[in-house]
């Protein structure tokens, strides 16, 4: 999201291609390039490098994307923003924070369309107007919370004020007998049953399946994995954004659980509530690593999570916050910040 903005003041911009992010596949760019090529900029490789040059009016466009990106769709409105015209984009992704990314800059006084849909229209070349922004609650760090109180049987209240993106993650949780409920700017796990629900399909397994939103976003399958490991039966997870995400599975084989990695895209858990401790070793994933995290949390005994630093990325204060709340748990190593 700096590309756009640096076009905007420099004219250019320089992506290093050793750039890092979590190992979930192979991760292409091509939809960000073919964007700003229709926004008239010119992209070439030097050193290694990609460099993106752009005139300094850009002229508004009607783009379709391949597929609904979230980085890409805020590059678009980005990108929109400092276009002559009103600019269209079909397929945009619709993820809470790009929801808030519109909401915000509507408060700036852009005249913005779609927000929440799969089309938005953006009236750029308008000055902007100051606003005041209060941030939403991370819809992943509350799932996540609520996972964990699951898992252990806390009874947490975690802060959220955005209770209308949760039905189908409150649906989802339901799938693993937990029972969710949001009350006052507040969310807590209410009961468990610790036993996966049968679906009315009494052949099929249960099933949680993760892509674009609204579906379940795949940034919290990790998480439903963990839950279904310390719950009682079966699970089918389905991840249809990416090809790598589910190596990791055979790490919870080293804690009891029974896995079955039916492809790249799929995996099932047979879940257990006699899991022992262990030490596991997380991929560079942020969920992965919180997921084998919670596990270990609800699992007696000492466990040890090698390369947990992902989580840092994300949480910087997770083990802080997590030792507010009882639990025994600490970074060990190098770096010991929080």
């Amino acid at each position: 999201m700096l590309i756009p903005p640096m076009l905007h003041r420099f004219g250019r911009a320089v992506l290093e291609t050793d750039a890092k992010g979590c190992t979930l596949g192979s991760r292409e760019i091509d939809p960000h390039i073919e964007l700003f090529k229709a926004f008239g900029a010119t992209v070439s490789g030097a050193s290694g490098n990609v460099v993106i040059e752009a005139p300094r009016e850009a002229q508004a466009i009607s783009h379709w994307l391949d597929y609904a990106s979230v980085t890409t769709t805020e590059n678009f409105i980005m990108c929109a923003l400092s276009a002559q015209g009103r600019s269209r984009l079909v397929n945009a992704a619709c993820e809470p924070h790009v929801q808030e990314l519109c909401t915000f800059l509507s408060a700036l006084g852009v005249t913005l369309t779609g927000t929440g849909t799969s089309t938005l229209t953006v009236d750029g070349g308008i000055p902007l107007t100051p606003a005041t922004h209060s941030f939403e609650e991370d819809f992943h760090e509350v799932a996540t919370f609520l996972a964990l109180s699951a898992m252990t049987g806390g009874d947490m209240r975690i802060r959220n004020g955005v209770p209308h993106h949760f039905p189908l993650l409150d649906r989802t949780f339901a799938k693993f007998g937990v029972t969710v409920e949001h009350a006052d700017g507040w969310s807590r796990v209410s009961a468990r049953t610790q036993e996966i629900q049968r679906p009315f399909t009494a052949h099929m397994l249960p099933k949680v399946e993760a892509a674009p939103w609204p579906y379940v976003p795949a940034d919290l399958l990790p998480i439903f994995i963990a839950l279904g490991a310390c719950t009682s039966g079966s699970m089918l997870y389905w991840n249809k954004v990416y090809e790598g995400a589910l190596g990791w599975s055979s790490e919870l084989a080293k804690f009891g659980v029974q896995t079955v990695l039916c492809d790249p895209h799929r995996l099932i858990t047979l879940g257990s509530l006699t899991l022992s401790p262990a030490e596991v070793e997380s991929p560079y994933i942020i969920r992965v690593a919180i997921a084998l995290l919670m596990v270990a949390c609800a699992v007696p005994g000492r466990s040890t999570i090698l390369n947990a630093d992902p989580i840092r990325r994300a949480h910087p204060r997770f083990a802080e916050n997590l030792r507010a709340l009882g639990a025994d748990v600490e970074w060990v190593g190098t770096r010991q910040s929080d």
